[in-house]
């Protein structure tokens, strides 16, 4: 089962936390004394270290990820968020895409499904709180910027022929083709080659087919 371990008792602070985190630089590791230098001292604000694992944000000795450093981005904060719910509720994502949209009555039925029924009431309604609480302070509709794919070139591809690297030969309108009174001069662009014996290959096949 995909569905997070942790989960808040309260979220009324949850908004003020996830500001403090992104106007605070990144500690090596987010403790629990690195939480109450930012202001957040109860046992109930504690419990947000363990969501921030689930997240993605931190490894679970507490040293932030690269998602850490991406949400302190305000920028794009709420898709780096969304994509947090999503992965740490991937479970409940696959059934439903639209997870995030879901009532908590479906959201709860959803989970004891998931569970199989080992999550005693009180703690679905604590995931549902959490969950509803993220997904406020997240953003669905956008997506994370992805680096752009670098170009890969295909060895053994065959690539048209350069203006500069090719060699253009104009065959005299005495020597075109004539077909009804009407005469065809014929250009034929050569691609380079240090090898005679390909253009001697092209020359005897245009003797024979053209001249």
């Amino acid at each position: 089962m995909s569905l997070p371990k942790s989960y808040l008792t309260s979220t009324k602070r949850l908004p003020e936390i996830l500001e403090a985190i992104q106007s605070a630089q990144a500690p090596d590791q987010f403790t629990v004394r690195f939480l109450e230098q930012l202001g957040f001292k109860s046992k109930g604000d504690r419990l947000i270290i363990g969501v921030l694992k689930d997240l993605g944000l931190l490894e679970e000795n507490g040293t932030p990820r690269k998602r850490y450093y991406e949400f302190l981005d305000q920028s794009h904060s709420g898709a780096v968020l969304a994509q947090g719910v999503r992965e740490a509720w991937s479970d409940l994502f696959a059934v439903n895409v639209n997870a995030h949209q879901l009532s908590k009555s479906d959201f709860i039925g959803k989970l004891k499904t998931l569970s199989e029924g080992k999550l005693s009431d009180r703690v679905l309604d604590s995931h549902y709180m959490t969950f509803s609480a993220l997904v406020k302070n997240a953003d669905f509709t956008s997506h994370t910027p992805s680096p752009s794919k670098p170009k890969v070139e295909h060895k053994g591809a065959v690539q048209p022929p350069s203006e500069e690297s090719s060699k253009k030969i104009d065959i005299p309108s005495n020597a075109g083709s004539k077909i009804g009174g009407l005469v065809y001069n014929i250009q034929i662009v050569l691609p380079e080659s240090r090898d005679p014996s390909v253009y001697d290959a092209l020359f005897r096949s245009l003797k024979e087919h053209i001249l």
